[in-house]
């Protein structure tokens, strides 16, 4: 993206002190998705956890999904969670994504365009890469797109 969707100030995403999502953190600046997937039983799942939600193995492995899915649910949030978001003047939409081929894991994020925009639920939507490559640390944050 050539320009940032959320404004500066927000502080930072970084991975949690024992480096469990990291390979999503770093898979985002790599313009990859990532989730975990079990190498037992085969269950996709997100949030990182250390164990498989389905077989309860400890053998999981980070794998790209595609980066497709379809909104399973959203909202349009007028109130600001943090004092950087307080100058927005328009609301923003959050969507809760279920991605296509990995399981149907749901992600949330940020929908991009008009914040007034009708928001149809079974849309399809895919992910954009917002790049803060200036920031230290440098991050990167998933949005998404109708498509």
């Amino acid at each position: 993206m050539s320009q940032s969707y959320l404004p500066e100030g927000l502080p930072a995403p970084i991975p949690e002190g024992d480096g469990l999502s990291t390979p999503y953190w770093e898979g985002l600046k790599a313009e990859k998705l990532m989730v975990q997937k079990c190498n037992g039983c085969g269950t996709h799942q997100f949030g990182p956890e250390w164990i498989c939600h389905k077989c309860h193995s400890f053998d999981i492995s980070w794998v790209e999904a595609e980066g497709k899915g379809t909104i399973y649910s959203w909202e349009r949030a007028w109130h600001p969670v943090h004092p950087a978001l307080r100058a927005r003047e328009e609301p923003y939409i959050v969507v809760l994504v279920e991605l296509a081929g990995a399981g149907n894991v749901r992600m949330i994020g940020n929908l991009m365009g008009d914040p007034h925009q009708d928001v149809v639920i079974g849309s399809k939507v895919e992910v954009v890469f917002e790049h803060h490559s200036d920031n230290d640390p440098a991050y990167t944050l998933a949005h998404w797109k109708v498509v």
